[in-house]
């Protein structure tokens, strides 16, 4: 009776018309027209006694096929249901069982309808339980014995995670939106807790209520009828045009309270790898990685999943005929659809070695702004990508448009540092300029890809402030296009090269090393990466301040940028100009 009712309501598929293939047409499916089935709330034993809940999706028609699994910390009450939160991130289940694989769902321990009691997120014994699913999937008699990983965000972390300890049963993984260095990726970007993220996470995900909810499953199919229906044209840019808003309701939440001694701890213990109760995370072991992958960057991520895509994509040992990298345009929805179409050709190329064009695919795809198309590359940055410096140069006064050059400027240029909240004057920025900012502008064709950083002389008139570097293109209708960001705290500027890749220079935020206010330091950091073309005429600009709100954008442009919480002082801040204070980009020959 359970199962009959479960399925008594097919769940709706989504029109999938976000990101879903990068630049490219798949020349033929492994299998197709399967049907969807639900075994819900299926038991995994794990150690200790405990069982996980899975959701199990398996196609209609009965066969033996590969699984598809996705492990996180989240309630999957309201995932099927088409509901727009933001740990909606596994797909949509139709969308897999159609094409031939089976998709498995699975809440870690203590949350929802799991058993056992909660670690602290992405824990070593949340790792064990991941790899005792793979296990348990192999052997379930729908499945051929061979499992696969997909998923976003947390549902993405968790895939190299548990990749590096090369799981038998394991064949292949795809990734989206990544952090593979918790400690300097998610609690402490740019030397400074990452604060907002942390109360929208916790406050959206972890309350109470979020662990008590049940769902039935035929409830869940009926409501993707309607967040799935037309009308999914109307309510969503609605929604998407209000998500500022949402985010400060979830913000006010209480989250459970095992879920607030681990925000104490990364709030106030955590300045150090050694304190933080959050393992580090699979960098500095994916090179244990040799199954085939595809990792997805969306460049519009900036203080979460912003540098994980170029750690694995360099650092795992999977041949490189057999690993690809996708950097996406800024995109941004709820719930997560993206990539399932892409996923599945690469599962079938993998798997089945279907003949769908995928082995000729190049092994990074970026997408270029100004070009509006996908770009490909053998590697990033491409090899034909040349370093170039601008440096930066005075215009004038503070508040000038200030100059990006080929030959080291003199002199020097100020900005206010005001901490985040804090109520000032009106008219303050006609007298005290919080942002500094310099243009170059292109007299010939100019495609920039590849690694962004930033070398400054900086002063302070205090111990510590805080960086944040923001790159666009200015078209020649006048319109600002974002592409990088980056940020640091000066007093956190020790380097920590073992650590470093090809697109992030790494410091070790451990180390303070307070400013002696006036006299100048060395620092260099990394922005993402945001590949674009210039045409003659445009004007690649670079913004420099104190606080990221003064500079990024936000979710209804398709950018993901969390407020932090810095400068710590008020303080008057200097670029002192010349051979050591320069922009590095790389320029295609």
């Amino acid at each position: 009776m359970g199962e009959w009712l479960d399925n008594l309501v097919p769940i709706k598929a989504p029109a999938l018309d976000h990101e879903q293939l990068a630049g490219w047409q798949p020349g033929s499916l492994a299998a197709q027209g399967l049907g969807c089935r639900l075994l819900a709330d299926r038991r995994i034993p794990v150690a200790g006694g405990v069982t996980l809940s899975a959701d199990v999706y398996v196609p209609r028609i009965p066969g033996r096929y590969p699984a598809v699994v996705q492990f996180a910390a989240y309630s999957r009450e309201l995932h099927t249901a088409g509901m727009p939160t933001g740990s909606n991130e596994i797909g949509c289940p139709p969308v897999f069982t159609d094409r031939g694989y089976g998709q498995v769902v699975v809440m870690r321990r203590g949350m929802g309808r799991s058993g056992g009691t909660e670690a602290v997120f992405l824990s070593p014994e949340d790792v064990d339980d991941h790899e005792q699913v793979i296990a348990w999937a192999a052997e379930q008699p729908w499945c051929d014995g061979r499992v696969v990983l997909f998923g976003t965000s947390y549902y993405g972390m968790t895939q190299p995670l548990v990749a590096v300890r090369r799981p038998p049963a394991l064949k292949a993984f795809f990734c989206n939106e990544i952090c593979t260095d918790y400690f300097r990726h998610l609690l402490a970007f740019g030397g400074v807790c990452n604060l907002y993220f942390f109360n929208l996470w916790m406050g959206a995900n972890f309350t109470p209520a979020m662990y008590r909810l049940r769902v039935p499953p035929v409830v869940r199919a009926l409501v993707s009828h309607i967040t799935n229906s037309p009308l999914k044209r109307f309510w969503q840019p609605f929604m998407m045009k209000r998500v500022d808003a949402l985010y400060r309701a979830f913000m006010a939440k209480t989250p459970q309270k095992k879920v607030r001694e681990i925000y104490a701890n990364w709030m106030l213990d955590a300045k150090s790898r050694d304190t933080a109760s959050l393992q580090s995370g699979p960098s500095g072991q994916l090179d244990r990685i040799d199954v085939p992958f595809v990792v997805v960057q969306n460049l519009g991520y900036f203080n979460l999943h912003q540098f994980g895509t170029y750690d694995l994509f360099e650092n795992a040992s999977t041949p490189k005929h057999r690993k690809w990298m996708i950097l996406a345009p800024p995109a941004y929805e709820l719930p997560v659809y993206a990539w399932q179409l892409e996923a599945l050709a690469f599962f079938d190329h993998v798997l089945h070695g279907t003949d769908n064009g995928y082995a000729a695919q190049p092994a990074v795809r970026y997408w270029v702004e100004g070009a509006d198309a996908y770009a490909g590359a053998p590697d990033f940055p491409p090899p034909q990508a040349a370093t170039r410096r601008l440096y930066l140069a005075s215009g004038g006064a503070d508040a000038d448009i200030h100059h990006l050059r080929a030959q080291p400027g003199e002199g020097e240029n100020r900005w206010a540092a005001v901490p985040l909240g804090l109520p000032i004057l009106g008219g303050f920025d006609e007298v005290a300029n919080q942002v500094l900012a310099f243009e170059f502008t292109a007299d010939r064709p100019m495609t920039l890809a590849g690694p962004v950083s930033l070398n400054l002389s900086f002063s302070s008139n205090e111990i510590d402030s805080h960086l944040v570097a923001r790159l666009s293109r200015i078209g020649a209708d006048g319109r600002s296009h974002l592409l990088s960001l980056g940020a640091m705290s000066p007093a956190r500027r020790r380097r920590d090269p073992a650590r470093d890749t090809a697109c992030e220079i790494v410091h070790d935020t451990s180390v303070r090393e307070p400013l002696v206010p006036g006299e100048p330091v060395d620092l260099a950091f990394s922005l993402t990466p945001g590949p674009t073309l210039l045409q003659p005429g445009d004007r690649l600009r670079l913004d420099v301040a104190s606080r990221l709100d003064l500079l990024r954008s936000n979710v209804s442009q398709g950018y993901v940028h969390f407020d932090m919480p810095g400068p710590p002082y008020f303080a008057r801040n200097t670029l002192h100009y010349g051979a050591g204070t320069y922009l590095t980009v790389q320029e295609l020959a």
